[in-house]
């Protein structure tokens, strides 16, 4: 199998053209998930190369996410994509050692190449 990835978005329709974007690029979709306490639980069940995560979301946002995702696994490939740009997000975000950091509205390329990016590095 190659690439996996976990998707977790509140945006339904934005969920969906993420989930096409990697599936026509050979990345299978393991899980959906809906906010931080999900992406959660499913890094856990499932166990992906890749998290792409919302920022703000209800209930758990994708600060609680990688805070614990985190805890779970402290190498793990977490892609935040959010539309909030303002120091105080973006600092938290960078506190929290994000793999990388897209900003919406993205388009493919930029993800495309960000995910490349953090599969050709070298790992120690």
């Amino acid at each position: 199998m190659g690439i996996t990835a976990i998707i977790i978005e509140d945006d339904y329709e934005l969920c969906e053209v993420e989930k096409e974007l990697l599936e026509l690029n050979e990345i299978v979709v393991l899980a959906i998930g809906n906010n931080g306490q999900e992406a959660v639980e499913l890094y856990q069940k499932f166990k992906p190369d890749i998290v792409l995560m919302d920022v703000r979301m209800p209930n758990y946002d994708g600060i609680y996410g990688i805070e614990n995702i985190r805890k779970f696994d402290p190498k793990s490939k977490i892609i935040m994509i959010t539309a909030e740009s303002n120091d105080d997000t973006i600092q938290k975000i960078n506190e929290l050692k994000a793999s990388a950091l897209i900003l919406k509205p993205f388009d493919a390329a930029k993800l495309f190449k960000t995910i490349d990016g953090l599969f050709s590095k070298t790992e120690i």
